[in-house]
C-alpha cells in the first residue's frame, strides 16, 4: 500500500494554517475534483477523496492535535483512519451552505446534491421542489430610418411566441385527469448514479424535478402546456437611440413550461444609411456644393436640415473648399434629456471640368492682373483637411 501524503501538502496550507484558511483550500479543491465536474475520472475521484480526508483530520482540533504529533498512525490508532465522511449535517452546511449563493440554487443542488450519499451520511432531504423554468427570450430586430431614431416613432411589432395553454392552464394535462408520481424518481424530482463508491443525484430528466407526470395529455398543447400565438406589440421608439441600442420587455418573450413565467422580448434597433445625412453621435453632418465663382464672390444658400425644413447660411467671399459651417441645435436629440447636437455643413468647391472661350479668357486676365504666378506651396499638417 502506498504511504498517505501530508495532510498540509494534499490540502496546499502551511502546518500553523487557521481553521478557515484549511477550510478555504479544501472548498476550492472539492469543486475542482468532485466526480460530477470529471466524470469517469478516476484520477479526480481519488483527488476528491484524498482531500476529504485531509479535510477530516486538519479540521478537527482534536484529530488534528494528534496528527501533528503521530502522524497518520495516531489518527488511525484513535479509530478515525481512512474516509470517514462528514459527521453531521451541521458539518456540511457550515462547509457549503454558502455556495448557493453563489452558484445558484440549482447548480448547488445537483453539483452537491449527492454529498450525503457519497460520505455516507444519513438523513439527506427527499422532498420535491416544483422547479418553474422561466421562459426563452425572443429576439426582434427593427430597422429604422435616422430621422426615426433620431426623432423617435411609435411602430408595431408583429410576433409569434409561446403561451400558456388556455384549455389546461399551461399544466400539459387533459381537463380533470391530473398528475401521476413519476415512476422514474418516485416523485422526488431526482434520480441517483453511482460512479464508484459515489452516489451522485441529478434532476430527473422524465418529469424535469417536478415528482410529477401527465396521466393524460391535453390535446390542445400535446402535453407542453405551450402554444404559439400571434402577438403585436407597440413599440416606443424614444428621440435619440443610436443604431444597436438594444431595448428589453420584461415578461413580453416565451412562456415557461410548467406555468412558468415569460422571458423577456430584445429590441434591436438597426439605423439604416441616410442618403443625405451622416450622422457622428449627436450631430448630423450633410455636404452642400457651390461653384467655383460663388466661393469667390460669396453667397446666401438654403440648406435643408434633419427634420425637413431649411435653414439659410451665408457663404463668405474666399470660402475654400472643405470649410465646416455649424448649425446649432439642428441636429440630433439627445437621449432622455433635453437639447439637441448641432447640423454640420461641409462645403464643396466645384470646379468646373469644361468651360468656355470666354470665361478662359476672363480667368487669364485676372490671373494676370493679380498676379498669382507663385509655384504650388506645401502645406503644414495642421493644414490639412479632416
Amino acid at each position: 500500500m502506498a504511504a498517505k501524503r501530508d495532510c498540509y501538502d494534499v490540502l496546499g496550507v502551511s502546518k500553523n494554517a487557521s481553521k478557515d484558511e484549511i477550510k478555504k483550500s479544501y472548498r476550492k479543491l472539492a469543486i475542482k475534483y468532485h466526480p460530477d465536474k470529471n466524470p469517469g475520472d478516476q484520477s479526480s475521484e481519488e483527488k476528491f477523496k484524498e482531500a476529504t480526508e485531509a479535510y477530516e483530520i486538519l479540521g478537527d482540533d482534536q484529530r488534528r492535535r494528534l496528527y501533528d504529533q503521530f502522524g497518520h498512525e495516531g489518527v488511525s490508532a484513535q479509530g478515525g483512519g481512512g474516509f470517514q465522511g462528514f459527521r453531521s449535517t451541521a458539518d456540511f452546511e457550515d462547509l457549503f451552505g454558502g455556495f448557493s449563493d453563489l452558484f445558484g440554487s440549482d447548480i448547488f443542488e445537483s453539483f452537491f446534491g449527492g454529498f450525503g450519499d457519497i460520505f455516507g451520511r444519513t438523513g439527506r432531504s427527499t422532498r420535491t421542489r416544483e422547479r418553474v423554468t422561466r421562459g426563452s427570450d425572443i429576439r426582434y430586430d427593427v430597422n429604422l430610418s435616422l430621422e426615426e431614431v433620431a426623432f423617435g416613432k411609435k411602430i408595431e411589432v408583429q410576433l409569434v411566441r409561446e403561451e400558456h395553454c388556455s384549455k389546461c392552464t399551461g399544466t400539459g394535462a387533459r381537463d380533470g385527469s391530473g398528475l401521476n408520481t413519476c415512476p422514474s424518481c418516485g416523485g422526488t424530482g431526482q434520480v441517483s448514479r453511482t460512479q464508484g463508491f459515489f452516489t451522485i443525484a441529478t434532476t430527473c430528466s422524465r418529469c424535469r424535478g417536478t415528482g410529477k407526470v401527465i396521466k393524460d395529455y391535453c390535446p390542445i398543447c400535446k402535453g407542453s402546456g405551450l402554444i404559439n400565438k400571434k402577438r403585436r406589440i407597440v413599440l416606443d421608439i424614444e428621440p435619440g437611440f443610436e443604431n444597436g441600442t438594444v431595448l428589453r420587455l420584461q415578461g413580453e418573450g416565451n412562456a415557461g413550461p410548467n406555468s412558468g413565467p415569460r422571458g423577456d422580448l430584445i429590441i434591436v434597433v438597426h439605423e439604416k444609411p441616410h442618403p443625405n445625412f451622416l450622422r457622428k453621435g449627436n450631430d448630423a453632418v450633410c455636404q452642400i456644393s457651390i461653384s467655383v465663382y460663388q466661393a469667390i464672390l460669396g453667397v446666401n444658400i438654403k440648406v435643408p436640415t434633419l427634420d425637413g425644413k431649411t435653414v439659410r447660411i451665408t457663404i463668405p467671399p474666399g470660402t475654400q473648399s472643405g470649410r465646416v459651417f455649424r448649425l446649432r441645435k439642428e441636429g440630433i436629440p439627445y437621449l432622455k434629456r433635453r437639447g439637441r447636437g448641432d447640423q454640420l455643413v461641409k462645403i464643396i468647391v466645384k470646379i468646373p471640368e469644361n468651360i468656355s472661350a470666354h470665361e478662359k479668357k476672363v480667368i487669364e486676365e485676372l490671373t494676370l492682373k493679380s498676379n498669382d504666378t507663385d509655384s504650388p506651396q506645401l502645406l503644414h499638417v495642421r493644414d490639412f483637411e479632416n
